[in-house]
């Protein structure tokens, strides 16, 4: 584990909540934001039943068709609202200070961003050219080019909010509380991967992309321990969806906004267990650069 000089800027995000850091208010505050969450949503599934065709429904609920995908990551937005909100009444903060010095947490986004860009590029032209198997197209290029500016202003609604909420609101609550590391950067990312994992999706693969998302959540908490604002950890989740949702997806869900899918679902244990150890690999890379981009 880093010494604490590593974690210095942390300091800057955690130090707002140190004056109410009792663990019953990260608890309220939790509980705060699932009902808000809960109840937005089910005022929006209300009026996509009523008012959009059953085809359409099925759409958005599934994310397999491009506006319904484009709608289900918007609604992410209510977890900021809710974050938002909980931050206020319960801690008493205000809410852009889970996010950090805005201009510093742009600057930070931007100097990671477009180093792993560099990195798409040079793996998309670099070989091996295809995923082991032959893909299939989803969206005429025309389109998906069309969307693209909407389809990753909604991932940066969708990464966003799974950060400022685990990163931010329960990492910088329990940072408050507890001084070891192990707490504040183990917990959120226990409780994050728990929420990727799916037996009835995924089957035998669940337990393995949970534990991915478990390791993935550990290095955006240790980033942000580093930076001081959640622009890094922005950056690098909206870069990994990206490729998992805009370029390459997997056919049972998440897929109406990629320009190809794999030919396999998530729980082919043949294939899509291959592919977890090149996205570990992948995941750490990322990591480094972002780490690198924060040197510079």
């Amino acid at each position: 584990m880093p010494d604490r000089r590593t974690y210095a800027p942390h300091e800057q995000l955690v130090a707002p909540g140190r004056a109410r850091p009792e663990l019953w208010r990260l608890i309220a505050g939790l509980i705060a934001i699932g009902v808000i969450v809960m109840g937005a949503n089910m005022v929006l599934y209300g009026l996509v039943n009523m008012l959009a065709s059953p085809e359409w429904s099925a759409g958005f609920t599934s994310g397999t068709t491009a506006d319904g995908l484009l709608v289900l990551l918007a609604s992410f937005g209510f977890v900021i609202l809710g974050v938002g909100i909980a931050a206020r009444l319960f801690q008493h903060r205000a809410p852009l200070g889970i996010i950090g010095p805005p201009r510093l947490a742009l600057q930070q986004f931007w100097r990671v961003f477009r180093l792993l860009l560099v990195l798409g590029a040079l793996l998309l032209i670099l070989p091996p050219y295809d995923m082991g198997v032959p893909l299939k197209e989803n969206l005429p290029p025309g389109r998906w080019l069309l969307l693209l500016p909407l389809s990753i202003l909604a991932l940066l609604i969708q990464t966003g909010a799974e950060e400022v909420l685990f990163r931010g609101y329960v990492q910088q609550a329990l940072a408050a509380r507890f001084r070891s590391a192990l707490i504040w950067m183990v917990l959120p990312s226990v409780l994050f991967a728990l929420g990727h994992y799916l037996p009835e999706e995924a089957g035998a693969n669940a337990l393995p992309i949970a534990l991915w998302s478990g390791v993935f959540g550990i290095l955006m908490a240790d980033i942000t321990a580093r930076a001081g604002t959640l622009g890094p950890a922005v950056a690098l989740h909206l870069f990994n969806n990206m490729i998992a949702l805009l370029i390459v997806s997997l056919p049972d869900s998440l897929s109406g906004l990629s320009l190809y899918m794999l030919p396999y679902s998530m729980a082919d244990t043949e294939h899509l267990r291959v592919w977890l150890a090149v996205d570990f690999a992948t995941m750490f890379v990322t990591w480094l650069l972002a780490r690198l981009a924060l040197r510079r």
